[in-house]
């Protein structure tokens, strides 16, 4: 896969920069990728903010037009980039991992988050806009967040962050036209074992059983009952 990629020193999100570029004619052209040294307004999930100090990580975003995935498939796409982050970032690091459904994990810290948004033409997917932030060169973090992470923090030493981009670019081109639902789920966090869990009814204890091809995460509590969750159904106690 050939990608445009543009920077751009400062942007309110990269997410926010692609969406506003979108034209018709768009859906006909190569992927375009933009990537900043600042964003002002970078979302994680829902309401949550993502800190991220200037010069330091790695914010980046992907227009990409899905080529025959139908809308009840798009998980295939949360995998895939899932897949090439903990693969780029694994090389260096290890012990990286995928907190489902797709943030990014090194132990019990998060180095990394995805914010995925799509636009459906009928049953399948017109064009989708990926929006990752990874704790690249950051030192020392602010915010209330409960456990971030950095890979200068992990291994003491800069990181290029352009070389990382282009090295998940690479993965994301192979994986995004593959099956990948098996290695996915090898490389879940908490994936084996019992390890505690909230939902709306308060907590518990369970164990991973699978991830539905729509992206539903199954766990099993200690009393064999199954259940089943769409994304912000349930929270990891960390």
């Amino acid at each position: 896969m050939e990608w445009k990629i543009v920077h751009v020193k400062e942007t309110d999100s990269t997410n926010n920069w692609l969406r506003n570029s979108l034209r018709p004619a768009d859906q006909c052209l190569q992927p375009l990728v933009v990537w900043t040294d600042y964003q002002t307004a970078g979302k994680g999930q829902g309401t949550n903010s993502w800190e991220s100090e200037r010069d330091k990580n790695l914010l980046f975003s992907i227009l990409y037009h899905p080529e025959g995935i139908p809308a009840n498939r798009q998980f295939t796409i949360s995998m895939a980039v899932s897949l090439a982050i903990v693969d780029a970032l694994g090389e260096q690091i290890g012990d990286v991992n995928i907190k489902w459904p797709n943030d990014i994990y090194w132990r019990n810290g998060k180095i990394g988050g995805i914010l995925i948004e799509h636009r459906l033409m009928g049953q399948t997917i017109k064009d989708t806009i990926i929006g990752v932030g990874i704790n690249v060169n950051q030192r020392i973090f602010h915010s209330d967040a409960p456990n971030p992470v950095s890979l200068w923090q992990i291994h003491g030493h800069e990181t290029d962050r352009e070389i990382l981009l282009h090295e998940i670019l690479d993965r994301f081109s192979r994986y995004v036209n593959q099956d990948v639902k098996e290695r996915y789920v090898s490389m879940l966090y908490r994936r084996k074992g019992f390890h505690p869990y909230c939902d709306k009814d308060g907590t518990f204890m369970a164990e991973f059983k699978d991830v539905e091809d729509d992206g539903h995460l199954l766990l099993c509590d200690e009393n064999g009952r199954e259940h089943r969750y769409a994304f912000k159904e349930v929270q990891y106690i960390i």
